[in-house]
């Protein structure tokens, strides 16, 4: 049945033999891909386009030997002939989590985490021993380790599933963290009761938003110039704001691999956090940044792997300077408050979103406010005191008008606005009495 959909039962005089099925990690959102490998004697005849046969040896050479700008092998080869000689340590995982090792050393395990949809996983992320056995010890690192981590922010319910993940790693363990967020910062605990020798790496606004009691043992501050040496590889930190002001991206040197953290994401675009200096202007330069390092493979800690990342990238950059040209338009238009503009732009999208969408459309605002494009007219100070309570009511409005919402939800929205509302009121009567 297989042969037949591919249209390889019309290849006569072929033996096909069931070789392995392989599913994929959940990455989500949507069901994992399952891959049905089978094999067969062909005769290697010409092939069309950009596509050539390949040995074994040059794959595994491929991936073990990666030049920017070259040619890739897929994680569907990976998975195949080349698994056992190009996997640079056996990974031990509880039975309830599965892991993809691409690119080679990479290890990427899906975890439930309290992340916004469409998502439900975090993307942990570990490098043990790698292929590369020569030590750098004369380059001056920020840190040393035989095994490192990054971005432990599994759901509590999933802190047994990490410890055993940590109790396999070796006693010296690198930790970093890309930035602050919960859904890549809660089992920070966890680790550090499993191993009291791991080690936090962060940018300090990062270390500085991380809870006290997440983390009491030794960390070491990283601006975005430093390396990192794990098992003999190289890792280089680069200092990626937008998304907040202290997100970090790390660089594989071996593998020409970017993991990005959430600058970018598995499936549409990437939130950024206004209350913790989310900036567009920053997120635009590290899109650059990450387009002039041509990374051969792109790690979101939300998703797949992504094999084009220079296409992803300028797609993220096409789609910003769309919604920005949008929300121009919209202002020109007429619209004065947050909700009009994003009611405008995001017409088309879920109201759901609408909240989240809010966050990028003041950020959005304020770019253009910094490029000097905005309207005369439009009164920045009035359009920020939209932002919230303004913006809330009517969204709620919305729902209920277009009867989206049920009675509880009505309620439990009801009441939060009211907190807000009496919030903000006794904030305001504090400062008026000083």
């Amino acid at each position: 049945m297989v042969l037949g959909q591919v249209g390889s039962e019309s290849v006569h005089g072929v033996e096909w033999k069931f070789l392995k099925f392989v599913e994929e990690p959940n990455f989500g959102p949507g069901f994992p891909i399952e891959t049905v490998y089978v094999t067969g004697d062909l005769i290697l005849e010409p092939l069309k386009d950009h596509c050539q046969w390949s040995s074994n040896e040059i794959c595994s050479n491929l991936l073990l030997q990666v030049k920017p700008g070259g040619n890739r092998i897929g994680p569907l080869a990976v998975n195949t002939l080349l698994t056992e000689s190009t996997q640079s340590h056996s990974l031990k995982l509880p039975p309830t989590l599965s892991c993809q090792e691409y690119p080679p050393g990479v290890n990427i395990i899906p975890m439930r985490s309290k992340t916004a949809q469409p998502f439900h996983t975090t993307n942990l992320i570990v490098f043990t021993n790698g292929n590369n056995q020569v030590k750098h010890e004369s380059s001056p690192f920020i840190a040393h380790g035989e095994a490192m981590i990054i971005d432990p922010g599994c759901r509590s319910e999933f802190n047994k599933e990490l410890a055993e993940i940590v109790t396999a790693l070796p006693r010296k363990l690198i930790v970093f963290v890309t930035h602050h967020h919960r859904d890549h910062v809660d089992g920070l605990s966890t680790v550090q009761k499993t191993n009291p020798d791991a080690h936090l790496l962060a940018h300090e606004n990062t270390i500085s938003r991380i809870r006290k009691d997440d983390w009491t043992l030794g960390c070491t501050t990283v601006s975005g110039t430093e390396e990192i040496c794990i098992g003999g590889e190289r890792f280089k930190i680069i200092f990626s704001p937008g998304h907040t002001d202290g997100h970090l991206a790390l660089l594989h040197v071996s593998t020409n691999s970017l993991i990005a953290g959430d600058h970018c994401v598995g499936q549409g675009s990437a939130f950024l956090d206004i209350n913790s200096g989310g900036n567009m202007n920053d997120y635009f330069q590290t899109t650059y940044k990450f387009m002039d390092l041509s990374p051969n493979a792109l790690i979101s800690m939300h998703g797949r792997v992504n094999l084009w990342p220079k296409h992803m990238l300028c797609g993220y950059l096409k789609n910003r300077r769309s919604r920005e040209s949008t929300i121009l338009k919209a202002i020109e238009s007429g619209s004065k408050t947050l909700f009009d503009i994003v009611a405008y732009t995001y017409a088309d999208v879920d109201r759901n979103l609408w909240v989240i969408a809010a966050s990028n459309v003041r950020l959005h605002v304020e770019h253009l406010a910094h490029q000097n494009k905005l309207p005369k007219e439009f009164c920045v100070k009035k359009f920020e005191s939209t932002c919230r309570v303004h913006f809330l009511l009517r969204w709620v409005w919305t729902y209920v008008q277009n009867r989206i919402i049920n009675y509880p939800t009505l309620m439990l929205l009801g009441g939060l606005t009211a907190s807000g509302v009496a919030f903000l009121y006794c904030v305001r009567n504090n400062l008026n009495s000083r």
